[in-house]
């Protein structure tokens, strides 16, 4: 079975850190591309960041700019996105997507497309209050 299972989310206070993992299984992830996006209770999904299949090369949202680190280890077929410097605004359901070549860095911020992407995980809730 083709899947991405999130993990990592949780409560956490502003300024804190939190690792999320997106983790493969029934295929590999050498040659898809990941993204990280999230949603925010009444707004629409959003590209947080993605990594390459092919060179590694990265993309970040404005808003997460400096404060967030993508990356994978294609050994544990695992993408992890580490989070440091949180804020409240960051609150939100975080999932990963995988898709093949990187076609993904197209479609990243055009969230019309997003249903295109080839799979999706459930999603883990990151919360960031005091």
């Amino acid at each position: 079975q083709v899947q991405l299972v999130e993990s990592g989310g949780g409560l956490v206070q502003p300024g804190g850190s939190l690792r999320l993992s997106c983790a493969a299984s029934g295929f590999t992830l050498d040659y898809y591309t990941i993204g990280w996006f999230r949603q925010a209770p009444g707004k629409e999904r959003e590209g947080v960041s993605c990594i390459s299949s092919s060179d590694g090369n990265t993309y970040y949202a404005d808003s997460v700019k400096g404060r967030f680190t993508i990356s994978r280890d294609n050994a544990k077929n695992t993408v992890y996105l580490q989070m440091n410097s949180l804020k409240p605004e960051d609150t939100a359901v975080y999932s990963c997507a995988a898709d093949r070549g990187d076609r993904l860095f197209g479609l990243f911020v055009h969230p019309v497309l997003y249903k295109y992407l080839e799979v999706w995980g459930q999603g883990t809730l990151v919360t960031v209050s005091s």
